[in-house]
């Protein structure tokens, strides 16, 4: 006689947490081999290659926008400067004496 054992199955399902918009991109031959050469050579897609790609984009714009808003803010600070404030030469020189 033959004992039959029994064990439960579990499915698994995927899902993507995060919506993904696919694109369409037209590249020459020679760009999407080393793409994907490049790819392969880190263990990753070439569409993983390209998200990083935009995301850093994107970064790029993030930090300019910060770094022109920074630049308007140190000019607003300094909007009561006039080049006839400037110490003399032999007032910067007493002043790194002291």
């Amino acid at each position: 006689m033959v004992d039959v054992v029994h064990r439960p199955t579990v499915s698994v399902l995927q899902c993507y947490c995060d919506v993904m918009k696919n694109i369409t991109v037209s590249v020459p031959d020679d760009v999407y081999r080393r793409a994907r050469i490049s790819a392969a050579e880190q263990g990753r897609s070439v569409s993983a290659l390209v998200t990083d790609y935009l995301r850093g984009l994107s970064d790029e714009d993030a930090e300019f926008a910060r770094l022109e808003a920074l630049q308007h803010r140190v000019r607003d600070e300094i909007a009561h400067f006039r080049a006839g404030d400037r110490l003399t030469r032999d007032e910067v020189h007493d002043r790194a004496v002291r």
